[in-house]
């Protein structure tokens, strides 16, 4: 049935065959006032994707882009499983990382200088359950954005693959990413790559590469269909203006730095490079100097005060910005023409590295990792498994997370003030990137059975902090006596491509492609690619690579891959020279745990009628007893005498009767025959007039009364659970 569109537009559909599955996008459906909205359909999933763009430029210095995915309980046919609060509140870390991995191929794509404010949502309407449904929404940004008439220079498309068998698969099922040994998301424009992130069990870097490499060929049919839908569409084109530094004032500036630059060997550049701390110094000064040389130069008015308002109110701002992109000129320019990085290092060289483990008294365990001007500290807290976090998003039903990693970065860490507050988005992003690195080299809870969260405080920031956390968190981990499978290290790389802005960067370009280990600041700044990647001596475990350029060549992704190597293991090398293996004994403020695996009948004896056992078990011995549904039983407390008493406990209450053994039992019943024994709890045992004792006994209340504690062996069991006891003979 054809929907009525009260502007008048008809409504337009594509599809394709897509990895195996029809994908199909359609406009002029829903959403007849936003600036351009596509509902995407792939499978039984449907997302849609709405783009509104302001009518004027917004009075700022910066893009004010923001991308958002939003998850519907009802699109997976559930309601929150929360007792108090049933609707979409604030959004899950899950749905966060998901806006992330969408936002992030996506803005690079605008051109510098461009100022409406655009507002992108995914909503997922439907989901398929046997696929995840975030690159469904990653395609629904896109295109509405394409369709939208803004500079956007898209479209861009994304694929979640695993591989199961040794063969590379997209859009896997719950039960095939739990086989895969890599979790790897590739966005793609055009055949170049735009933004990687993965976690991986430990796969050697050439799988990563050849997976980019069918990334790129697969995902082409839905490239193709987001341009198809355009061309079918008719998009028209909207003016808009974009705020760029005026060419003579940025000529101005870079003539003036190309003086100011210079060191006391007369080499350009060689003044502001160096100490990190000197060099910032050394910029901030002759950022003063140049605005009070330009103030009196180019300020209008009578006097030299009149000079400088005028300058500060109309042109200093431009200057400022001018001056900025001086200074990112020069970092290019030194690492392409010189080899030199602005702290003076070569481009394989890593920063000097110092680290300790221990720093912090009554933690379970802590390190501090500095690197450069960049310091991260983490601290370990271990506790009982009952303490994991429950996840209920849309994707997961009874989900829970057993490792925790939290990444906190405050203002002062940059030398600002600030507000404090929630964590935002980078922060919940750089905390996921260090917390998947670890996840394959933890124990399983069979193994170490805790709930283990990991905080990193970055105490500092000049680059790469995730890889701090990452570092920092590994050693605190040994620290805390985690036992690791194996330790795992993180380094950021930088690339700077040698061709004029603005020109596809190709494959032929690969010999102008300068790779720098151990990212810092101000390489970031004036770079065009951020990757970052973690492992251990076997393989990646964790990358994440987002390009400032619109799309890389994989040839050229594999170069920086490659030599991201040699600074992982340089980094590793460092911190087994720290501490080379997990400590082989837990804090002594850390809890204490022990395991019993129960049969999963004895749960409720453990357990009790409304959990009266169990919490009679933790009050009288001080011990905290967790059941998992499996009958994994913890039993934890910081007191070993506390946990050795709910121990004996519990294993009263789930053991079985065994034919010659002797109990400690109760008389609990007596009759003309003989008398009833407990002998375990819930378990009675006939005790025969006969068996009482070894002379004749006429009446058995004449050895027995109710309330005795006796002694029993237990003679035999019968086919029907029935059990006979003996007093006789006991010793």
């Amino acid at each position: 049935m054809e929907i009525i569109n009260p502007t008048g537009k008809k409504t337009l559909q594509v599809s394709t065959d897509f990895c195996g599955k029809k994908l199909t996008l359609e406009v002029n459906r829903v959403g007849f006032r936003t600036t351009s909205s596509v509902l995407v359909t792939y499978g039984d999933t449907t997302v849609l994707g709405s783009v509104v763009v302001s009518d004027k430029p917004v009075q700022q210095d910066f893009f004010p882009l923001s991308i958002d995915y939003e998850e519907k309980f009802y699109a997976a046919g559930k309601i929150s499983s929360s007792r108090f609060i049933k609707r979409e509140g604030k959004p899950a870390d899950e749905a966060i990382l998901i806006g992330r991995l969408i936002d992030r191929p996506i803005r690079p794509l605008f051109p510098k200088g461009y100022r409406q404010e655009v507002q992108v949502v995914a909503t997922v309407l439907s989901m398929d359950p046997t696929f995840r449904p975030d690159m469904v929404g990653m395609i629904a940004a896109s295109s509405a954005l394409y369709n939208a008439g803004i500079p956007f220079d898209g479209p861009v498309a994304g694929l979640r693959i695993g591989r199961v068998n040794g063969e590379f698969k997209a859009f896997l099922s719950p039960e095939e990413r739990e086989a895969s040994d890599l979790d790897l998301v590739v966005a793609v424009k055009d055949e170049k790559v735009v933004m990687v992130e993965a976690g991986a069990n430990e796969v050697p870097e050439e799988v990563i590469i050849e997976a980019m490499r069918w990334a790129v060929e697969n995902v082409q049919p839905a490239l193709k269909l987001q341009k198809e839908l355009r061309k079918k569409i008719g998009v028209e084109e909207k003016e808009y203006e974009l705020v760029l530094p005026d060419e003579e004032i940025q000529k101005t500036v870079d003539a003036w730095t190309l003086e100011k630059f210079k060191g006391a060997d007369g080499k350009t550049g060689t003044k502001i490079r160096g100490n990190v701390i000197e060099r910032k110094k050394i910029c901030d000064e002759l950022h003063e100097e140049m605005d009070a040389d330009f103030a009196l130069k180019f300020g209008e008015g009578e006097t030299d005060e009149e000079k400088i308002a005028d300058y500060d109110e109309r042109l200093k701002g431009e200057y400022d910005a001018a001056f900025e992109l001086a200074v990112h000129h020069e970092v290019r320019r030194a690492i392409v023409e010189d080899g030199v990085r602005p702290d003076g290092r070569k481009t394989t060289e890593v920063r000097p590295l110092s680290s300790q483990t221990g720093i912090l008294p009554r933690v379970h365990g802590s390190s501090l990792f500095t690197r450069g001007l960049t310091q991260a500290m983490n601290i370990v807290t271990l506790a009982p498994l009952s303490f994991a976090q429950m996840v209920d998003t849309m994707e997961v039903t009874e989900g829970e997370r057993r490792y925790m990693h939290h990444y906190n970065a405050p203002s002062y860490t940059v030398g600002e003030c600030g507000r404090l507050g929630s964590p935002g988005r980078r922060e919940i992003g750089h905390g996921y990137l260090a917390e998947r690195a670890l996840i394959p080299v933890l124990p399983s809870k069979d193994d170490f059975p805790y709930a283990i969260r990991s905080v990193t405080e970055i105490m500092s920031q000049n680059g790469s902090t995730s890889m701090a956390a990452t570092c920092s968190s590994c050693m605190a981990l040994m620290d805390a006596g985690v036992p690791l499978k194996r330790p795992v290290s993180g380094v950021a790389m930088g690339l700077m491509v040698d061709v004029p802005a603005g020109t596809d960067i190709t494959t032929k370009d690969i010999d102008k492609a300068y790779v720098l280990t151990d990212l810092m600041d101000a390489e970031d700044f004036a770079g065009d690619m951020d990757f970052k990647v973690t492992g251990t001596t076997e393989g990646v475990t964790a990358l994440q690579m987002d390009m400032k350029v619109h799309g890389l060549p994989v040839d050229i992704l594999e170069k920086a891959i490659k030599q991201s190597h040699e600074g992982r293991m340089f980094i590793l090398n460092h911190m087994l020279s720290v501490i080379p293996e997990p400590k082989n004994k837990l804090s002594d403020f850390a809890p204490r745990i022990e395991k019993l695996q129960v049969k999963q009948d004895k749960i409720g004896a453990i357990i009790g009628k409304g959990g009266e056992m169990i919490n009679k078990i933790t009050s009288e011995t001080g011990a905290q007893v967790d059941i998992s549904d499996d009958g994994l039983v913890t039993v934890s407390s910081p007191n070993g005498e506390s946990i050795d008493k709910a121990l004996e406990w519990i294993k009263g209450l789930i053991e079985e009767p065994e034919v010659g053994k002797i109990y400690n039992g109760t008389v609990v019943s007596i009759k003309d025959f003989g008398a009833f024994i407990n002998i375990m709890p819930g378990i009675d045992g006939m005790l025969h007039i006969s068996q009482i004792s070894d002379k004749r006994v006429e009446k058995v209340e004449d050895v027995l009364k109710m309330g005795d504690k006796v002694r029993v062996r237990l003679e035999a069991i019968d086919d029907n659970g029935r059990i006979s006891l003996s007093m006789k003979h006991l010793d």
